[in-house]
């Protein structure tokens, strides 16, 4: 059921590629809130998802852009704009993505021009699309940008790999911009710690089916779901939390504040015998 709460807002949306993303959610559930927004991929990622299906469904514009790319993040805004009759409201970037990881490089035999890519693209690419925005002047009073995070950022997690160092400058980044689009522009800047999750992007990271079920015997709620993440992304673009920012939100069921919980407990004493020699 609606609750209008994105009623008349105007919104810019980075990294839906297919149902599966949490980006999709949002733009699904912001839709139903009575938003109008701008969908933005990669021309490469456009091609392999199908953000054309969700642009029909839910009214929006698509325009591709790297966002890597200055100048095309400079053109997306400026076409985003003009297509949706004014400034941005809200803005989304769920954008991450490790070649190391994805080339099966553990965290002790990086290739580090991969590593300038991690970074390029998990993070740095928030601020770019931070700073394009400021100097356009995009964003309105009391608009809100939101990246997604990972409790990596904080604690050392087996094959997260260099999509930790990314998640701890993207985090990084939200406070030092949050703090000038604050004070200057009343606008706010977040990052949220979600659950993980089964996306295109997390389902590479290495053991991450064993991840997940540890996460979830771990949290006293359970897991977040992508849906319920983009529950929380519309609460957060929404004027009922005005006044958050600077802020790394955990959406994790409580994970991140858990030690042991009784169901991770008996399963590590039902394995404790056969894995006493792992590292």
């Amino acid at each position: 059921m609606s609750h209008n709460l994105l009623k008349g807002k105007r919104g810019l949306i980075f990294g839906a590629l297919n149902e599966s993303s949490i980006a999709w959610k949002v733009a699904e559930l912001a839709h139903e809130e009575g938003a109008t927004f701008v969908l933005t991929n990669t021309p490469v990622a456009m091609r392999m998802g199908t953000i054309d299906e969700l642009a029909a469904r839910t009214g929006s514009f698509v325009i591709p852009a790297d966002a890597t790319n200055v100048a095309d993040l400079e053109r997306l805004v400026k076409e985003g704009m003009e297509k949706l009759g004014g400034k941005f409201d809200f803005v989304l970037h769920s954008i991450g993505m490790s070649p190391n990881v994805r080339k099966g490089r553990t965290y002790d035999d990086l290739d580090y021009d991969y590593l300038d890519k991690t970074l390029d693209i998990s993070a740095i690419s928030f601020h770019k699309i931070l700073q394009v925005c400021w100097k356009l002047d995009a964003i309105n009073e009391w608009g809100s940008v939101l990246a997604l995070s990972y409790i990596a950022a904080q604690r050392t997690l087996y094959g997260y790999n260099d999509m930790a160092d990314a998640k701890a400058l993207l985090e990084s980044i939200a406070r030092s911009f949050g703090y000038i689009y604050g004070r200057e522009r009343q606008v706010r800047i977040n990052t949220i710690s979600q659950s993980p999750t089964m996306t295109t992007a997390g389902s590479g990271v290495m053991g991450f089916d064993a991840l997940l079920d540890f996460a979830d015997r771990m949290s006293p709620l359970g897991n977040a779901s992508a849906d319920e993440c983009a529950s929380f992304c519309v609460t957060m673009f929404s004027d009922l939390t005005r006044k958050i920012t600077m802020q790394n939100l955990f959406h994790d069921g409580g994970f991140s504040n858990m030690g042991m919980s009784n169901r991770a407990m008996a399963v590590y004493n039902k394995n404790l015998e056969e894995c006493k020699d792992c590292k």
